[in-house]
């Protein structure tokens, strides 16, 4: 079992902010997301463009880290300009 704390704005649409899942296998932050469907879909874009950051077990981490059972991962949205707005950018 792997928790996912979500922070601040980046709560799920039906507003969890606390997520347990289980992994059966290694994988990484990024996939681990992808796995979890439509409830994290928004996640992906902000990760490709920086603005979540990523901790696994309180330590730094990227989306390419790799996920064990047991991890704490907490994401943190940030927009890296201090202003407001953690959505995707538009094209």
């Amino acid at each position: 079992m792997v928790t996912i704390v979500l922070t601040g704005q980046l709560q799920t649409m039906d507003g969890e902010c606390d997520l347990a899942c289980e992994i059966t296998g290694a994988m990484s932050v990024r996939q681990l997301i992808q796995r979890q469907g439509v409830q994290l879909r928004h996640l992906l874009q902000l990760l490709r463009e920086k603005k979540v950051l990523v901790t696994i077990n309180k330590k730094i981490a990227s989306e390419d880290s790799p996920v064990r059972d047991g991890d704490a991962i907490r994401l943190i949205g940030h927009d890296g300009m201090g202003s407001s707005g953690l959505g995707p950018s538009n094209p």
